[in-house]
C-alpha cells in the first residue's frame, strides 16, 4: 500500500473502530483487519491510507503482549505508514498484570527502535482532558478526575484509582517519563522543549485539554515523526490531533459524507456490559419496542455451556420471528456485575465474549438479519471473532455517540455487507440502539 498516513494496533475492537471513526469523519480512507490480511486481502483496500489491526490486549496479560503484539507490531512497521499508532483507551484503565501500557509501549519502542515514544491520551471530542498529567473524563454531563470517576474508578477489571498518568504508568514499566504540560505547549520556544524531554525521556505525555492545544499537540506529532519517533502510544485523541495538523498542512481534504442508511425492520443487540450507560441504553430500548432477553452469564461461562447457549438462541429467534428488535444482555447495570465470581474461572470473560458472539452468529444467519450491536468494549473484540469478519469500513459514524460507528463487515456468507456497530460500555446516549436500529 503506498502513501499510509497511519497504521494502527487497536487494544479492543471499540477502540479500534474508535479510531476508524475519527479517521474517516476527518477524510482518510481507513480500514480495519480482524486479523493479518493475506496480500489478497490487504489489496481490496488499496485505496485507503489508514490501516488498523483490531486486537484485545486490554484484557490480556504482558506475556501475552509479548508473544502477540511482537508480530502485530512487525508487520505494521512493514507497512511502512508515516504513523504507526497503538491505540489505548481514552479513560487509561489498565494495570501490571492487565492490559499493560507500560509493556506494550516497551515493545512497541524495542521493535520501532525509537529511544522515546510520544503519548497522548485528552479528547476533547470524546470529553477526556488532560491537564498538568491529569486525566478528567465526563460522566452524565458532569466532569471527574478519573480516580473520582463513577465508573472508571470502580472498574471491575481495571479500576482507576490514580489520576497521574504517569504515576499510574510507573506502576507498569521502569521506562523513564516526561510531560509536555499546559503552560509548555503556550511557550514560543515549544519544538525545542520537545526536542529537549524527548531526548531526555523514554515516554513523552502531551497533554490536551481543547481543541488549540490538540492542535499543537498534533503538529508536534507530525513534525517530530521525521526525527525517528513515528510510534505513538495513546487514545484517538492521537488521532484527532494529528488530523488537526493533516487539515492546516493540506494533507487532508477535511470531513466526508456518510449518506444515513436508513432503517431495519430488526436489530439484534448483545450485551456484556455491565456499565450504568449500557444500562440506560438496553432500559430505553425495552420501553420503545425491543423485547429483552435475560441471560446467566455464570451458564454461559461454564461447563455445558451449550445449552445456555441454544436457550438463549431459541428466545432470541422467537422474538426476531414476531418482527421484534430484541436485546439479549447478561447484566443490567453494575448491581448485575458477577465479575468476581466469573474471575474465580481462568479464561471466562473471553470465553464469555466468544458465547455472545456464537448467539449472534445464529441470530444473523437464521433470521437473515442486515443489522447488529455488541456491546461491551472487552465483550466485543471476542464476541466478534465468532462472526468470521475479515475487516470492517465505517457505513455511518455517530457524531452524537463519538467512538460507536455504525460498520460494515466484509468477509463469506451472510456475514459480508452486515452492518455492525461496536459500542463501548462507557459509549453512547441513552437512544443509542434506537438510533442504530433507526440509522440516523
Amino acid at each position: 500500500m503506498q502513501n499510509l498516513l497511519l497504521s494502527y494496533y487497536g487494544d479492543d475492537l471499540t477502540g479500534s473502530t474508535d479510531v476508524m471513526e475519527a479517521l474517516e469523519l476527518g477524510g482518510v480512507p481507513t480500514v480495519l483487519f480482524m486479523r493479518q490480511p493475506d496480500p489478497s486481502l490487504l489489496a481490496r483496500f488499496s485505496h485507503c491510507r489508514a490501516v488498523g489491526l483490531a486486537g484485545t490486549s486490554r484484557s490480556e496479560t504482558p506475556q501475552w503482549m509479548e508473544e502477540n503484539l511482537t508480530p502485530a507490531f512487525e508487520w505494521l512497521k512493514a507497512l511502512g505508514a508515516a504513523i504507526c499508532h497503538y491505540k489505548i483507551c481514552s479513560t487509561f484503565d489498565s494495570s501490571p498484570a492487565v492490559g499493560s501500557i507500560g509493556r506494550a509501549t516497551e515493545i512497541g519502542r524495542r521493535i520501532f527502535g525509537e529511544a522515546s515514544v510520544p503519548m497522548v491520551v485528552g479528547a476533547p471530542q470524546l470529553k477526556r482532558y488532560t491537564a498538568f498529567g491529569n486525566l478528567f473524563a465526563a460522566f452524565r454531563g458532569a466532569f471527574f478526575r478519573i480516580d473520582r470517576h463513577p465508573v472508571m474508578s470502580r472498574h471491575p477489571v481495571t479500576p482507576m484509582d490514580e489520576a497521574d498518568l504517569l504515576v499510574h504508568l510507573s506502576r507498569q514499566t521502569s521506562l523513564g517519563s516526561g510531560l509536555v504540560n499546559l503552560a509548555t505547549l503556550q511557550a514560543d520556544n515549544l519544538s525545542q522543549t520537545v526536542d529537549q524531554i524527548l531526548r531526555d525521556k523514554d515516554i513523552v505525555l502531551f497533554d490536551v485539554d481543547s481543541l488549540r492545544t490538540q492542535q499543537r499537540v498534533g503538529e508536534q506529532l507530525w513534525r517530530i515523526h521525521e526525527k525517528g519517533h513515528g510510534f505513538v502510544v495513546g487514545s484517538s485523541g492521537a488521532e484527532y490531533a494529528l488530523l488537526a495538523a493533516w487539515a492546516a498542512k493540506g494533507i487532508v481534504s477535511g470531513h466526508a459524507a456518510f449518506p444515513s442508511p436508513g432503517p431495519v425492520d430488526r436489530l439484534a443487540v448483545v450485551s456484556g456490559s455491565v456499565s450504568p450507560t449500557t444500562e440506560k441504553q438496553i432500559r430505553h430500548a425495552l420501553a420503545h419496542g425491543f423485547e429483552g432477553i435475560e441471560m446467566d452469564a455464570m451458564r454461559l461461562v461454564r461447563e455445558g455451556a451449550g445449552e445456555a447457549i441454544e436457550q438463549a438462541v431459541a428466545a432470541g429467534l422467537a422474538s426476531l420471528a414476531k418482527g421484534h428488535s430484541v436485546v439479549l444482555y447478561t447484566a443490567l447495570g453494575p448491581q448485575a456485575d458477577r465479575g468476581a465470581e466469573i474471575d474465580r474461572i481462568e479464561g471466562a470473560r473471553n470465553t464469555l465474549g466468544r458465547a455472545l458472539g456464537t448467539i449472534l452468529r445464529r441470530l444473523i444467519a437464521e433470521q437473515k438479519l442486515k443489522r447488529a450491536v455488541i456491546a461491551g468494549g472487552d465483550t466485543s473484540s471476542h464476541a466478534l471473532g465468532q462472526l468470521a469478519i475479515d475487516a470492517l469500513t465505517v457505513r455511518m459514524p455517530l457524531p452524537q455517540s463519538p467512538g460507536s460507528p455504525l460498520c460494515v463487515a466484509h468477509g463469506g456468507g451472510e456475514i459480508d455487507g452486515l452492518e455492525i456497530a461496536l459500542k463501548g460500555g462507557q459509549v453512547g446516549t441513552d437512544a443509542y440502539f434506537e438510533t442504530i436500529r433507526l440509522g440516523s
